[in-house]
């Protein structure tokens, strides 16, 4: 659709008007050549002279080809755009952080995968968690690895295809063999404290108990409420298991209580999937979007029209000052005839 960014200049459109109305003609006073042998020179050329100074008008054409020059130029100045269908793209409205724990615990082999093959707990993980992020449109994604310590796989960010791409090359006791939950809370709440979305998310997936952080996981979850931070646990171990293995269930149900999250348990593939549905359930929130239209300005063309409607001008008035000249009587030579 062809909009003008400044109608308001097509007002200057009766302009040329106006001044050939209400300014004087231009007029300038020069002194004459006078000439002794004046008469005999008008005898010799065959022309009459005339009193008063000679006005051309101009041609109808010539009137038609400036209007016309001067409308595109005032339709330049008004900025012609073309402007395209509405762009729309979904703006994050929520900050996400997913803590995946690396220790040691996690190679252990009692998951099956879609195929129905028995795989170890870290790649059933991958597999749900791949599944997850498809489905986190409007949402900006973190990653988070811990063990014996944490870190920052991933800033916040909305290229979920990036965060899925570190996620496939994570690998059990990268971050070391223990499991240091605190910590991963701590090194989550700094991120969101760079964060200016109004919801804030940590989903920790971990399958030990803390086994020595500087900031135990109860204290660590009071501080990510005072911080506006909502942490659900999803645990996959064995509550069972004895030692650093053992699943400390009542920290994470704690943890999650203490925020107003959610506790889950997943003992298979099939039950990491059903938790991820329910967190989808829970999480339900309008998207937000921002609508943009591309403007392209087209200005260069009504200028190209005034440089072509200038040199049609020119060119005509060329061609009739030539053929003035060529229409103007030629004086006719006279001989001498010696004897």
């Amino acid at each position: 659709m062809l909009q003008f960014h400044y109608p308001i200049v097509f007002a200057l459109l009766p302009l040329p008007f106006l001044l050939k109305r209400f300014l004087p003609a231009y007029s300038q006073r020069e002194r004459g050549i006078r000439i002794p042998f004046f008469d005999e020179l008008v005898k010799k050329t065959g022309l009459t002279p005339s009193s008063g100074a000679v006005v051309h008008g101009q041609s109808l054409l010539h009137k038609s080809l400036v209007f016309c020059a001067w409308a595109f130029l005032v339709a330049a100045l008004a900025r012609p755009q073309w402007v395209e269908e509405a762009v729309t793209k979904t703006v994050p409205s929520r900050d996400l952080l997913l803590a995946v724990d690396l220790s040691g615990s996690m190679e252990t082999t009692d998951f099956k995968n879609r195929e129905g093959n028995v795989v170890d707990r870290l790649t059933a993980v991958k597999e749900v968690l791949h599944e997850f992020l498809e489905k986190r449109e409007g949402d900006r994604v973190g990653l988070i690895f811990f063990g014996s310590a944490a870190f920052i796989q991933a800033p916040f960010t909305e290229d979920l295809e990036t965060c899925r791409v570190l996620l496939d090359e994570a690998q059990v006791r990268m971050a070391g063999p223990q499991t240091m939950l605190g910590d991963a809370i701590g090194l989550a709440i700094t991120q969101f404290e760079r964060s200016d979305m109004k919801e804030r998310v940590l989903i920790i997936l971990t399958d030990g108990n803390d086994t020595g952080s500087l900031v135990p996981p109860d204290k660590a979850a009071g501080i990510a409420k005072d911080n506006g931070v909502t942490i659900h646990t999803v645990a996959v171990g064995d509550p069972r298991a004895a030692g650093e293995e053992k699943l400390d269930e009542a920290t994470l149900k704690a943890v999650a209580a203490t925020t107003g999250g959610t506790f889950f348990h997943a003992d298979d593939r099939d039950g990491l999937s059903a938790v991820y549905k329910r967190l989808d359930e829970m999480s339900t929130r309008d998207l937000e979007t921002i609508s943009h239209r591309p403007r392209l300005d087209l200005f260069q063309w009504p200028l190209g029209v005034v440089l072509i409607v200038s040199f049609l001008y020119h060119a005509a008035s060329a061609l009739a000052s030539r053929a003035a000249r060529s229409r103007r009587p030629q004086p006719h030579p006279q001989h001498t005839v010696r004897t």
